[in-house]
């Protein structure tokens, strides 16, 4: 794929690669500098994994070449091309993509071995195994034959980034495989200013304290893990889980790749939110689940946990910081970046990108709109007992449950809308109850009730009784209803003894 870029060398950093969206006639290809120049809009190479990757490489740069000092240096700071590109050169020597010396996220030293196709630098391509069993039936072997530099740097970029499991000793990435990315991106239509609210505080740092400026880190040895202790703050932008050298002159040919790459342990990455399997556990970094990314995934997302749960699941330093630096008044307009592989094991299974709201609202709604997504979570957990009797254990009860979200999601932006506009919460509460409660009966209905008439007296009697618990359940009447009307702030339905 030759898209007209400077194909011999590449300098990441004083060569133009970057193919992006403009609002003006200024150069579609730009060096990383440019993106402090009016008019740069968003990345835009053929694939959207290596746009949200190119963003992550983008934040990395700047944290690394000159990052905020602090909150306030962060708020006076206006974009300034030449300051950056003044910024970026001394790292120029670290980032050169071939050639004898350092190359750009490459083993210190020549790797032996037959090469790869570079088809191997995308998550979603076929593996070996998969080729030579034929399997290779939805994304076929051999798409990209060869690259172009630009486009063998970024799609190396994504893959030391994201990278999966690979096999016997081929690391995952610091965040595993296929972590979920939250960016921030404050909604004013320019690259710069997107960059800039993702970039962590810090202090400027030299090429020398990257990874691959220096003999490779291997993993062979038990104790070999690299701590954030041990190493430049910088380097969860640019890890280096897989040992590759990438082949070619003009273009690129082929990838020799070894195992155990640097294996990464107790690291926080800035940009992905984190969560706890149980309170005192270690943090583990977050992964995007496969289908639409909709309002019962914002806990620990996009919204913060309440309560005690807030230690359960984090959302990105990113989206806290940009909350800690900007006013509230100030963020209107700003939306949150979702995205990354939805992987099963080994397997690409869907690639998210969603853009999801960062809400400018008072405490009171905020706790509104907790206690919506929560008690969505409850009714969602009682419509999938209900259908147990007509649709058994497995996935096919999976995908009815994912169907009750789908279902409310307009009804839930409604109730955000009516919260954003002063609404009261009580009534924005009830109204949800009663949405939910008609999606969960319309899925339960169409499922179970067709054909009634000639199930078995037994099997009939157990249809109804789920159907009658499910009711109950959204009245309020046993223990999870009771607790999602306590979350909601309503009172449980009065049964017809009490109101007689």
């Amino acid at each position: 794929m030759n898209r007209g870029v400077v194909l011999m060398p590449l300098n990441l950093i004083t060569d133009p690669w970057i193919p992006v969206l403009r609002s003006d006639d200024g150069p579609r290809i730009i060096r990383s500098d440019q993106i402090a120049e009016p008019g740069v809009m968003f990345p835009d190479w053929p694939r959207a994994d290596l746009n949200i990757a190119c963003l992550e490489l983008l934040i990395g740069l700047v944290f690394l070449a000159d990052p905020p000092a602090n909150a306030q240096d962060w708020r006076i700071r206006k974009p300034d091309a030449q300051r950056l590109r003044k910024r970026l050169a001394r790292l120029a020597p670290a980032f050169n993509l071939m050639g004898d010396g350092p190359r750009f996220l490459q083993d210190f030293d020549p790797l032996e071995g037959e090469p790869n196709p570079p088809d191997m630098l995308f998550i979603d391509s076929a593996g070996g195994n998969t080729a030579r069993n034929n399997a290779d039936l939805m994304v076929r072997r051999g798409r990209y034959p060869v690259l172009d530099p630009a486009l063998a740097a970024m799609a190396l970029y994504t893959l030391q980034a994201h990278a999966p499991s690979g096999g016997a000793g081929n690391r995952t990435s610091m965040r595993g495989g296929g972590p979920m990315v939250t960016l921030v991106d404050p909604g004013r239509g320019n690259l710069w200013d997107l960059v800039w609210a993702n970039v962590p505080d810090g202090r400027p740092a030299g090429p020398e304290v990257l990874p691959w400026m220096r003999p490779t880190r291997t993993s062979e040895a038990k104790g070999a893990e690299v701590y954030p202790d041990t190493a430049h703050p910088a380097e969860a932008f640019f890890g280096m889980p897989r040992r590759l050298r990438l082949v070619g002159e003009e273009t690129i040919r082929g990838v020799t790749q070894k195992p155990y790459g640097v294996n990464y342990a107790g690291w926080q990455h800035p940009l992905t939110p984190y969560y706890r399997q149980k309170a005192g556990a270690e943090l583990l970094p977050l992964h995007p689940r496969a289908g639409a990314f909709g309002y019962r995934n914002w806990l620990g997302v996009v919204m913060d946990m309440p309560g005690d749960e807030a230690d359960l699941r984090r959302r990105a330093q990113a989206l806290d910081s940009y909350e800690q630096r900007v006013l509230l008044r100030d963020r209107a307009g700003a939306s949150v970046i979702v995205a990354g592989w939805a992987m099963d094991n080994m397997k690409p299974r869907d690639f998210i990108w969603s853009r999801q709201p960062l809400l400018p609202i008072d405490t009171g709604a905020g706790l509104t709109l907790i206690a919506m997504i929560q008690s969505a979570e409850t009714f969602g957990l009682a419509l999938r007992g209900a259908l147990k009797v007509v649709a058994g254990e497995g996935s096919a009860l999976e995908a009815l449950r994912e169907e009750f979200f789908t279902a409310t999601q307009a009804e839930f932006e409604a109730g955000l809308g009516r919260l954003l506009a002063g609404a009261p919460p009580d009534d924005t509460a009830a109204r949800w109850l009663r949405a939910m409660e008609r999606g969960a009966l319309t899925i339960f209905d169409r499922q179970a009730l067709p054909g009634l008439d000639q199930q078995r007296p037994e099997a009939m009697e157990e249809i109804i009784r789920s159907r009658e618990g499910l009711r109950a359940t959204f009245a309020g009447w046993n223990r999870l209803g009771r607790d999602a009307y306590q979350k909601l702030g309503l009172q449980p339905r009065r049964r017809r003894k009490e109101a007689a």
